[in-house]
């Protein structure tokens, strides 16, 4: 979809220069950080974003965390 915003300059050059500085245009960037935002407004949304995130960072096994995690389970009454 096609629109028209209106923006501050100041804003607009950051945008900008972080679009250029990672190959994509302003308006991609503008539209993961509105995703972002509506994300985080979103309580039932979280769980995707999450997701998301783990997509692009991918899930390394982290062996102190689970067995931390496991002893806190563990204290737990369920």
């Amino acid at each position: 979809m096609r629109t028209a915003l209106t923006i501050p300059d100041d804003l607009y050059d950051r945008a900008d220069e972080v679009a250029r500085r990672r190959n994509k245009s302003c308006s991609d960037i503008v539209s993961e950080a509105l995703r972002d935002y509506l994300a985080r407004l979103a309580p039932e949304d979280i769980t995707e974003s999450m997701d998301r995130v783990l997509d692009e960072v991918g899930q390394a096994e982290d062996k102190f965390s689970a067995a931390a995690a496991r002893r806190v389970l563990e204290g737990v009454e369920w």
